[in-house]
Formats: structure tokens, C-alpha cells, sequence
């Protein structure tokens, strides 16, 4: 990704956060966003190892990692970090690109969506609530 889409892509996700309802934006307060070209190797082992991912699972656009808000907040050190990941280069790649006439608006509503999806298992639904949420 050029630097340019790179600086595109980051302003589309402050825009997101900043147009997020109250509640939403106030639980990201506490939340990292990270925001990387593409899911790093180690891990994609680690989410592979722990099952927490399929092996076919090539595009992940974001991911949500840590404990849910409905899994409470016991102490456990082999527990990753809650953090929200978004991934730059397969939510550009969903939207259709960077060359489309309406890229910035596409771009900018997959991130809102993948955004949403992972504040939604934050707060601890799962892929077939957030299915019929439209977040899936």
C-alpha cells in the first residue's frame, strides 16, 4: 500500500471512530485500535494454534483480541491484550480498491462495518449475531 492510501486509510478510520455513537466511542477510550498493512505471520500462528481461525482464513479484515466485556476480568496472563485490529490492505481489497470513482466512500463504510463487527464481539456477540446485525 502507497503511503498516500496509507494516510487515506487512517483519516477513514478516525472519521469512523469520530461518527460512532457516544457509547461506542467511549468504549474505544480504553480499546487500542490497531491499524496495520495486513495480519503479521506470527499472529496468524498464534490465532491458527488457538483456533481462532481457519486455515483458509486468508482475508481477515479485522480482528478483535482479549476478553470480551462478557467474559469478565480475571486475571489471566496467557490472555492477549484487548485490541481492536483493523487490517489495511483486505478492507481496501473488499471495497474494491483504491482506483474506483467512489473508493474513499467505499473504504470508508467497510471500515465502519469492520469496526462495528469487532466492537461486537467486545461486547460479546458472535459471528452469527453480528450476521444478523448486518456486521458479518
Amino acid at each position: 500500500m502507497s503511503p498516500e492510501n496509507r494516510e487515506r486509510f487512517d483519516a477513514l478510520v478516525r472519521r469512523a471512530i469520530d461518527e460512532l455513537p457516544p457509547q461506542f466511542r467511549k468504549a474505544l477510550d480504553h480499546i487500542p485500535v490497531i491499524i496495520e498493512d495486513e495480519l503479521s505471520r506470527r499472529l496468524r500462528r498464534e490465532l491458527l494454534r488457538d483456533g481462532l481461525i481457519e486455515d483458509h482464513d486468508d482475508e481477515l479484515l479485522g480482528l478483535h483480541t482479549g476478553r470480551s466485556l462478557t467474559e469478565g476480568w480475571q486475571n489471566d496472563h496467557a490472555q492477549p491484550p484487548t485490541q481492536i485490529h483493523l487490517f489495511r490492505d483486505a478492507i481496501s481489497a473488499e471495497a474494491g480498491g483504491w482506483d474506483a470513482a467512489d473508493a474513499d466512500q467505499a473504504v470508508a463504510d467497510e471500515v465502519r462495518i469492520t469496526l462495528l463487527h469487532e466492537l461486537g464481539h467486545h461486547f460479546g456477540l458472535d459471528e452469527d449475531d453480528l450476521d444478523r446485525l448486518g456486521f458479518g
